[in-house]
């Protein structure tokens, strides 16, 4: 193999790969990227066993062949070259030595038989649809930063999509929890989803995935079955293929949490309401529990935070809250930054009941993004 390469490209596809392969291993050949040039292309091969992701860009290929390399010390060699330098690799006549000269710089890296690659795992997909790269993004975006990180509970490691039916309209939902939040968020169904099997995405696949949409200029083609999950992204000059086991198990039944009858309805502006809380819990920003309280009244709302070592806060605010019953509820400052953070109207909805009961947060307008947060004890 001979080959010619910009740097830009080649780097952005080997941080794909080396996030991709397990670097803590005793076979060896795990932690490698399997490189293969032929007619214009180089494709770049990584896999942990449980998820394979093969990625393509356009290239000069002087003589087609196949290496298998360090992921980490490939990735780590070509972060460190000349960014206005053509890389040139030329693999050995035995096929034993990578050759990497980029102007006055060379570096010889020992290669692994290409035959000792894994078999990338196959399966019958039996579903497939396709979505436009921002509703994906959105989807992901809006729901990621509510995935546990959990040993026992692993069903709860991912994000879990499904099809769901309302009002006769066919919606793709997604939804995550930690038990402590839950965020659920949906887009109308393409063609194919209907009677899609119920999947959960692990983690580390939703954050692969989510680096390679970034790149992406036309729809994600996606493919499921029972087991697996298979995504195809392309951009200008690029595609990559993303295969990944599923997590087994069974999603806890959230919908009982989406409906609860919490029948008193805050609605504020939602970047002055983060804006205040984000002052108001500065006084917590290094206490465990990072709890802020919330007092609403009669179109008034507080909101304090109280910190043994740093002190107290306190922030009154003007709100749309016509109940003269008071209603006091705390939550994570963090928790509820996130939130605010996917609400991209200018108003937001809190639906309260009492201090033991769940939040309910909505972005006003949007009944196709809900969010849980538990309440806290202080």
């Amino acid at each position: 193999m001979h080959i010619s390469i910009e740097k830009a490209p080649f780097l952005k596809v080997l941080g794909h790969g080396q996030s991709v392969v397990e670097k803590k291993t005793t076979v060896p050949i795990i932690s490698t990227v399997l490189l293969h040039a032929v007619d214009g292309q180089l494709s770049v091969t990584a896999t942990d066993m449980d998820m394979a992701l093969i990625e393509r860009i356009p290239v000069e290929v002087k003589a087609a062949g196949s290496v298998c390399v360090s992921a980490s010390l490939l990735h780590d060699i070509v972060k460190k070259l000349n960014d206005q330098k053509v890389i040139d690799l030329t693999v050995s006549d035995d096929g034993s030595r990578l050759f990497i000269v980029s102007g006055r710089s060379r570096f010889d890296m020992g290669c692994l038989p290409v035959e000792d690659f894994p078999q990338l795992v196959q399966s019958d997909i039996t579903h497939r649809f396709t979505l436009p790269a921002p509703v994906f993004r959105h989807l992901i975006d809006a729901t990621r930063f509510c995935m546990a990180v959990e040993e026992t509970r692993y069903y709860l490691n991912g994000i879990h999509f499904h099809a769901h039916e309302e009002a006769g309209v066919q919606y793709l939902r997604a939804v995550a929890t930690d038990m402590h939040r839950l965020a659920c968020v949906e887009c109308e169904a393409p063609e194919g989803v209907k009677d899609m099997p119920q999947v959960i995405i692990a983690r580390k696949t939703v954050q692969e995935i989510r680096k390679l949409l970034d790149d992406a200029e036309a729809p994600i083609q996606i493919g499921l079955s029972s087991t697996r999950v298979e995504f195809n992204v392309q951009g200008a000059g690029y595609d990559a293929v993303l295969t990944a086991r599923l997590v087994e198990g069974t999603f806890p039944e959230y919908q009982a949490a989406i409906l609860v009858e919490n029948d008193k309805s805050l609605i504020v502006p939602t970047k002055s309401f983060a804006e205040s809380i984000d002052r108001v819990g500065t006084v917590v920003t290094n206490d465990k529990l990072r709890a802020i309280r919330l007092s609403a009244c009669d179109n008034q709302a507080t909101l304090s935070a109280v910190s043994q070592d740093y002190g107290s806060a306190t922030e009154e605010l003007d709100v749309d809250f016509a109940y003269t019953d008071k209603v006091d509820v705390c939550f994570n400052v963090r928790y509820m930054m996130e939130v605010a953070q996917q609400i991209n109207t200018e108003e937001m909805e809190l639906l309260l009941l009492d201090s033991d009961s769940s939040l309910v947060i909505q972005p006003v307008g949007n009944p196709h993004m809900i969010f849980i947060l538990m309440p806290m004890e202080v």
